[in-house]
């Protein structure tokens, strides 16, 4: 009976934590719903805005505007590194520090050795992880999440273009999960700066439709608007990209927990029975034979 016991306590532990994991399913399911609204209403803008920067990005002369794109020499590098405030989301937090670890240890191995590459973290996860490990962590913003809004993310990304401009840094990277389903998130690791200009192979296509550009007032006046805008719209869209994947990864990795606790309780319920079965058996077994016993006298 004490076998009984314990599978009985053991089924109440597991339907417990199914009750656990289908809330937080469901939770992750409606903030994923509203995400997927904001990051598929702001991804065509903001495609189409870097698109244009980069067809435009050739007519920049010498003026403040062409520190955006001119490439120095990589000496000094700063990563932005976007993850999440929780946990419970499968592998979506590892893969960011997985990334994170193989440019430092890899492209970037020589400037680490000079102390030369510099992290921001959004979220707790990656701030926790890079921190306790002594990596160059400049800053931590785990509170963009609490209220992700544009406002919200505009001082990051003037704070991280003038420390460019000031030639502070060489490089400057965005890793960080892109959203493509509820199921499925692509880890993207991303030049924020300087601009890239435009392929070689897209040049010749688009030649003629640039030609058809008119500019109002003139092109060197938009370029000075759209330059910084294009950027500003970058790092909120990476940062709403990284909390839509986080809420997808969180519901899928919540449904499989779901059905493994759903099948760990058919299997437990299983054995309880089978015991249950077994005990009776023996108590009727015990039964019939202390009769027959009597019997014998």
């Amino acid at each position: 009976m004490a076998g009984l016991k314990e599978v009985r306590i053991r089924i109440a532990s597991v339907k417990t934590t199914l009750q656990i994991t289908s809330a937080m399913k469901l939770m992750a399911a409606s903030k994923l719903r509203k995400a997927q609204m904001a990051i598929l209403r702001l991804r065509p803008y903001a495609l189409k805005l870097n698109e244009i920067l980069q067809n435009l990005s050739s007519s920049i002369g010498d003026s403040d505007e062409d520190m955006y794109i001119k490439k120095r020499e990589p000496e000094k590098i700063l990563l932005i590194i976007i993850a999440s405030n929780r946990g419970l989301c499968g592998s979506f937090n590892l893969n960011v520090i997985k990334a994170t670890n193989n440019l430092i240890s890899g492209t970037y191995a020589a400037q680490n050795r000079k102390n030369n590459v510099n992290l921001i973290c959004v979220g707790k996860k990656v701030s926790d992880y890079f921190s306790k490990r002594n990596y160059n962590v400049l800053e931590v913003r785990d509170d963009l999440f609490d209220n992700l809004a544009y406002e919200n993310v505009i001082p990051l990304a003037e704070k991280v273009m003038k420390a460019f401009i000031n030639k502070e840094y060489d490089e400057i990277f965005i890793i960080y999960n892109q959203f493509k389903n509820a199921a499925v998130q692509q880890l993207q690791v991303e030049q924020y700066l300087p601009i890239k200009p435009q392929p070689e192979v897209h040049k010749a296509i688009k030649t003629t439709v640039l030609s058809n550009y008119i500019f109002e007032p003139d092109k060197e006046t938009i370029i000075r608007a759209l330059i910084p805008k294009s950027l500003r719209i970058q790092l909120y869209k990476a940062v709403l990209d990284s909390f839509a994947s986080e809420q997808g990864a969180r519901m899928t990795a919540m449904q499989k927990a779901t059905d493994n606790a759903q099948e760990m309780i058919r299997d437990l319920q299983l054995s309880y029975n089978k015991a249950r079965q077994a005990a009776i058996t023996k108590e009727l077994l015990e039964i019939v034979s202390g009769a027959e016993a009597l019997k014998g006298q």
